[in-house]
């Protein structure tokens, strides 16, 4: 009996062994590759990258907007194959030892897509981060189910880089490209003069212009309402476009890049019997393109 007990566990023992083994793969910068970079464009966008070797980069990134709302990347070089979802830990350095890991989220894993997590997760990261500690997320490796994949983000030398980012962001334009790429404005009576309203928004426009350099084209339509004569009124809308042209080429567009019309008191959107409707009329339209 004990012949074949001990034959029994050898048996066991063999084919355990010839399973495979799981594993813990991690990913994360020591303290000598651990660098934290900021990238800035104009006053549109800004971004705080981190790169875990061997593994890709961890960006944090904000666009100009009126909430400036952050987001977290974590671009992989290679890509989930599957749909899962990774857990997100934030990890004590080493010499805390005996503080415990805190669960602060998940992230959804998509195939083929990097990771994404918004505005909420994403400021609790800095703020780990801030602290000195280490955001892990962990999940099955998709590639080899029997491994467990962890990638850290480091905190050595992120505060001065940190600094960078929030004064960046708060530098940032507080509106967007979609707030500005269609816009309606409105003159008045008689005049080539824009509403005080219409200034102020032509003005924000232009500051725009100064900060993106990739705009492809401007589209420049101007309307009159219908007191004045049709002819005049066609030549008052073609100076309004004009106008409008100058002030956007001063601002360093390209003047081929701009298109005009005068439309004069064709499509109107508002009755011309009352006051309200030929203020509507008396308008210019500005549409923004960019690749």
């Amino acid at each position: 009996m004990s012949i074949r007990v001990n034959i029994f566990g050898v048996g066991v023992l063999m084919a355990m062994m010839s399973q495979p083994q799981a594993a813990m793969r991690q990913y994360s910068a020591d303290a000598d590759s651990s660098h934290w970079t900021v990238d800035k464009k104009a006053r549109l966008e800004c971004s705080l990258n981190h790169e875990v070797p061997y593994y890709g980069d961890a960006i944090f990134s904000v666009t100009a907007s009126k909430n400036k709302d952050l987001t977290f990347n974590l671009d992989m070089v290679v890509r989930p194959e599957t749909y899962a979802f990774a857990g997100l830990q934030s990890v004590p350095p080493v010499w805390r030892a005996g503080v415990p890991a805190r669960d602060i989220g998940q992230m959804q894993l998509l195939k083929k897509f990097d990771g994404e997590l918004d505005n909420v997760l994403s400021w609790e990261m800095l703020s780990e981060l801030e602290k000195g500690y280490f955001p892990t997320f962990h999940y099955k490796d998709w590639q080899n189910s029997q491994d467990q994949i962890s990638v850290a983000l480091s905190s050595v030398n992120f505060k001065q880089a940190y600094w960078a980012f929030l004064q960046c962001r708060d530098n940032l334009l507080p509106y967007s490209f979609e707030d500005i790429s269609f816009t309606v404005m409105n003159y008045k009576k008689n005049s080539s003069e824009l509403t005080k309203s219409s200034r102020k928004r032509l003005d924000m426009i232009g500051e725009y212009l100064n900060n993106d350099p990739n705009i492809e084209s401007i589209y420049i339509s101007a309307y009159t309402d219908s007191h004045g004569g049709r002819w005049p009124n066609l030549e008052l809308s073609r100076r309004r476009a004009e106008a409008i042209k100058e002030y956007i080429t001063a601002k360093g567009v390209a003047a081929d890049r701009i298109v005009t019309e005068g439309l004069g008191e064709k499509r109107h959107v508002a009755a011309n019997d009352n006051e309200i409707g030929r203020n509507r009329n008396r308008r210019v339209v500005i549409q923004i393109s960019r690749p």
